[in-house]
């Protein structure tokens, strides 16, 4: 998700309750709820596509979720002691609950990205796989307002009820979204025919919780297509896209640094391939982002070899 929803669940955890249990709690939550971003750092030493193979991995990993919390906790319990030492006064720590509300932030995070259908690598690194909910667009409104509700709500009548009523009726949003994309999953199955799809993804789209986009793998090619819930489950396919990954093709693309990075990130990659020279050029997309046949932020282009023995579209 979006770093504004992680602070505004941050935030409204911390007025649930949980910033009367020890100094330091608000920050403690909203800043262990983005922590795991840190991983956006990558941009500054590497380009797009060492951040799509880096990102949501290692620092949203089991392994980051096991240390983060002790690295955040004494962090902030090593800033209370030094603004004591300057003569600061405030409320009293508890390194148990300071420790407790870090673990409650941070493992916010990978929950909260593992809704949409970006993804996110939860056993890094154990595992490089991928997790999808596919229950949340990575930008929900209808999330965010809840959530700052909430928030303002409990800071103007200093209750916590407030921030709790809106944290459990967020969850029950996100529990019927996830049914829904459930729901929506066994409904294009039956409906959509033959040929059977090998993958299918029922996701969100940004504001209306009753739609979704779906694309099934049909082992070459990708079928595209809308579901509506009103007034019952309806698939509609809306389009067909070759995926274009002959395997000698990928073979080359995975041969080099950006092209391996792309194919460990992509759900549904689409290569079209054309001669450039003594070269192909190569541009790789996933259907998620687009059709594949516009530029999107997730389009990037490859140059490999162009074969001599014709193993390669030319």
């Amino acid at each position: 998700m979006d770093n504004l929803t992680h602070s505004l669940v941050g935030l409204a955890l911390a007025e649930s309750g949980l910033r009367r249990k020890t100094a330091l709690a608000t920050a403690t939550l909203v800043i262990g709820a983005n922590l795991p971003d840190v991983d956006a750092l990558i941009y500054l030493v590497g380009d797009g596509t060492d951040a799509l193979a880096f990102r949501r991995g290692w620092t949203h990993g089991i392994l980051a979720m096991a240390l983060w919390p002790l690295l955040l906790a004494g962090a902030m319990l090593a800033l209370h002691r030094w603004r004591a030492r300057r003569g600061g006064e405030g409320e009293p720590i508890h390194a148990t609950w300071l420790l407790m509300v870090a673990a409650i932030g941070i493992w916010s995070h990978p929950l909260l990205d593992w809704f949409n259908s970006y993804g996110v690598r939860l056993l890094m690194p154990l595992s490089p796989r991928w997790f999808y909910g596919d229950a949340l667009f990575i930008i929900d409104p209808w999330v965010w307002g809840l959530l700052a509700l909430g928030w303002i709500w409990s800071r103007r009548r200093r209750t916590p009820s407030a921030a709790r009523t809106t944290l459990a009726v967020a969850g029950c949003y996100v529990v019927v979204m996830i049914g829904l994309s459930r729901l929506g999953a066994r409904a294009v199955t039956a409906q959509a025919g033959s040929p059977a799809a090998t993958r299918t993804m029922v996701g969100p789209v940004p504001l209306w919780p009753q739609h979704r986009e779906v694309i099934r793998d049909l082992d070459g090619r990708y079928e595209t297509g809308q579901l509506t819930f009103a007034p019952g489950p309806t698939y509609r396919a809306t389009g067909q896209r070759d995926a274009g990954l002959d395997p000698a093709l990928v073979a080359a693309v995975r041969a080099t640094r950006r092209g391996d990075n792309y194919f460990r990130w992509s759900r549904f990659p689409v290569a079209t391939a054309e001669p450039d020279g003594d070269s192909l050029r190569v541009t790789l997309s996933d259907v998620r982002y687009g059709t594949g046949r516009t530029a999107t932020w997730a389009t990037i282009e490859v140059m490999v070899p162009r074969p001599s023995d014709n193993a390669l579209p030319r």
